[in-house]
């Protein structure tokens, strides 16, 4: 699949770069989507929360799209948003999954979430099998949530149920992209996310504090030490998502988890959305496009920022190519027998 052709992308006049770009996507007003809220409880006494948008028009045992978004972002992140309503609208059911401590209630543990949180993806997808009559999923994920997905299609291999995915401005190397929000403008994004971060770890001892039953989780949070110090993204990684999820450093963190690495195992049709623009990803970190397996099909734009991708003369450009790429895996999925329309208004 790595030579598929797809859809040329044209940045409008008034975003000439990748920074508005970025950001337009980011603020862009959104309407709301009624959606229905499902907690997942999980195992180690956390909880996913999980936002469902369902349809009448839905088949029996029709593919189930999850969404997974990026970081410090949510289910109501503009992007998710705006596929899930696009989903609604061929008839398909979808569930964006908030990462832990992201869907606007804190989370239980001291534990977040990162770019290889695998284990909580496994859990929502044998949750979603368990209570969907084993229906087939289809994956989306968008930058940290891209990485995600892609590090769990090449840990289950070839799993039953899982029909494949789109994966939107992968970070693959996370060094790489950690580093490049150290430098020029970018430094805004590392900045941002940084901030976002530090606030959310103050938040949550704040929290624990009052809870008599959080002694123990909060005793983790506060032997992270004194976080106003930190002046990057990767002294973040290295202090306190690295020693609060199992890793030695941001190095151990980084390379352990990067997806570009496993790419290779992926077992499932895989279609990659990346632009060669992106603030936050250099174009010199992305996997070459002959190094990919047969089920990956590379698509790379000359511009589109960072999820953002506002085309010139096609409205919702992403999640056209997004439908386009999941719709040879809906025609394959022979119990679904979906007749999907693709204009998107």
């Amino acid at each position: 699949m790595t030579g598929a052709p797809a859809a040329a992308f044209r940045s409008p006049w008034w975003l000439p770069d990748a920074h508005t770009q970025t950001l337009w996507r980011r603020f862009v007003p959104c309407a709301a989507l009624p959606r229905r809220r499902q907690r997942l409880e999980l195992l180690d006494g956390d909880f996913l929360d999980l936002d469902w948008v369902e349809t009448d028009t839905d088949a029996h045992n029709a593919p189930l799209i999850l969404l997974l978004h990026g970081l410090c972002g949510s289910s109501d992140s503009p992007y998710i948003v705006a596929l899930q309503r696009q989903l609604q609208a061929i008839g398909l059911s979808s569930v964006a999954m908030n990462f832990r401590g992201c869907s606007g209630e804190m989370n239980r543990r001291a534990r977040a979430y990162h770019s290889g949180c695998t284990e909580d993806v496994e859990a929502v997808f044998q949750a979603l099998r368990a209570e969907q009559n084993k229906r087939p999923l289809i994956g989306v994920g968008y930058s940290l949530g891209a990485n995600v997905l892609l590090k769990w299609l090449a840990e289950v291999g070839d799993r039953e149920g899982v029909l494949g995915a789109v994966a939107v401005s992968t970070p693959f190397a996370l060094a790489v992209c950690s580093e490049a929000m150290n430098r020029g403008i970018s430094r805004l994004y590392g900045h941002y996310f940084r901030r976002q971060l530090i606030a959310d770890v103050a938040r949550k001892r704040e929290a624990f504090r009052q809870c008599a039953d959080r002694q123990e989780e909060l005793q983790r949070l506060e032997s992270l030490g004194d976080l106003r110090r930190l002046r990057s993204l990767w002294e973040f990684d290295d202090q306190v998502t690295a020693p609060l999820h199992g890793f030695s450093g941001a190095p151990d963190y980084y390379a352990r988890c990067s997806s570009g690495s496993t790419l290779a195992q992926i077992r499932h049709p895989v279609t990659l959305i990346q632009s060669a623009n992106d603030p936050i990803i250099p174009r010199g970190s992305l996997p070459p496009a002959d190094s990919l397996p047969d089920c990956v099909r590379w698509h790379l734009t000359d511009s589109g920022g960072h999820v953002g991708f506002t085309s010139a003369d096609q409205p919702g450009w992403l999640e056209t190519q997004i439908l386009e790429s999941i719709r040879p895996l809906l025609a394959g999925a022979q119990a679904a027998r979906i007749e999907v329309g693709w204009r998107i208004d």
